[in-house]
């Protein structure tokens, strides 16, 4: 069977490596004579999976032991809620940055449950940018600061990191392991899994031990950090599979040379789209340059229609997943460092011949 190339935002390609390896295991794991989703997620086997997920997160993103590193379920989504749950003490307030949809949905669900303030929003200009450091000013009574590293539906990222005296949030869910990070200047950094670090149904969220301390006793113990922490994220049955996925794409990033290695070749699939993208009037990108994602690349026609024909002839043609998301449209290519070079080449290919036949 033909592979196709896999642009999709998430659920998102898987590298080739990982699901043959998968597959080799799938009926017996390592001599246990069962599948790993099979296992009890309270035997030996299935320890050192965890285990072994665990520390290849640290060793990939340089994660010291002052952070604890958790497998949660409910997705990026679920810690929307739970990061002003833990770490905003009753009569304090939160900081948020409005740089897109994502970064939207955490400010909303931070209200629900007490007092949160928009430092900057780029609602106005469409979220086209992120903000310039002197547009940001941390409220006086601010427990942290979040913000969303990479808008997977807008297209932009934080190229730089903002300097805060708080603790810093991120949700780096549609750009973990694309390119190194400085864990020690962030309170908290959590990813769905779905993008970049294995399939979905699961959450890593490596946040420093010192900010488990905030809870409020009404909390329930379920959405405590703290519970999962003291209970090596077994206090219930996980996604064993999903953890299991995560440690073999920790092993397939090493052996590519690791983050730093992969931040490389993003810079250069995106750079082939980019360039391609701004060298025709045929093409336009709604994001400013300086703030462009190098994993998710959005791009504009100048007619719908021509869109419309874009998406289906690249679907005939075995490109899948361009469609924007439904609530800005447009095209997105989602280039998450299971897709290959070759894949992206292929794309710039198709969309050179688009062009001469529509231009």
């Amino acid at each position: 069977m033909a592979r196709v190339h896999n642009f999709s935002a998430g659920p998102s390609a898987m590298p080739l490596a990982v699901l043959e390896k998968a597959q080799s295991e799938m009926l017996d794991l390592a001599g246990s004579g069962m599948s790993v989703m099979e296992l009890s997620h309270r035997s030996r086997e299935f320890q050192a999976i965890i285990d072994g997920a665990e520390s290849g997160i640290r060793r990939l993103l340089g994660v010291s032991e002052d952070y604890a590193v958790l497998f949660l379920q409910g997705g990026a989504s679920l810690q929307f809620a739970m990061i002003p749950l833990n770490l905003r003490r009753p009569g304090k307030s939160a900081d948020y940055v409005d740089t897109g949809s994502w970064a939207s949905k955490a400010v909303k669900e931070a209200k629900l449950t007490g007092a949160a303030k928009v430092l900057w929003s780029g609602k106005a200009d469409n979220y086209s940018r992120i903000p310039r450091a002197e547009e940001l000013k941390c409220s006086p009574d601010a427990e942290y600061l979040h913000i969303c590293s990479n808008e997977t539906i807008g297209g932009i990222r934080w190229t730089r990191f903002p300097e805060t005296k708080i603790p810093l949030i991120a949700d780096m869910s549609s750009e973990i392991f694309s390119r190194p990070v400085d864990v020690n200047k962030f309170g908290l950094i959590y990813a769905g899994a779905q993008k970049n670090l294995g399939p979905s149904g699961l959450a890593v969220v490596i946040i420093r031990k010192d900010l488990m301390g905030r809870i409020s006793g009404s909390l329930p113990v379920f959405l405590r950090y703290s519970t999962h922490a003291e209970s090596g994220s077994l206090y219930n049955t996980p996604n064993t599979w999903a953890i299991y996925m995560v440690k073999l794409v920790c092993e397939w990033v090493e052996s590519g040379g690791g983050v730093a290695a992969f931040e490389k070749k993003s810079a250069e699939k995106a750079a082939l789209l980019y360039n391609l993208i701004d060298e025709s009037e045929f093409w336009r990108s709604p994001v400013e340059k300086e703030s462009r994602s190098v994993m998710n690349v959005v791009w504009r026609l100048s007619r719908e229609d021509l869109e419309d024909g874009f998406i289906k002839q690249a679907k005939e043609a075995g490109f899948i997943g361009l469609k924007g998301h439904r609530s800005v449209g447009g095209i997105r290519a989602s280039i998450y460092n299971a897709v290959t070079l070759e894949s992206v080449e292929a794309l710039v290919a198709f969309m050179k011949d688009f062009e001469r036949k529509n231009g």
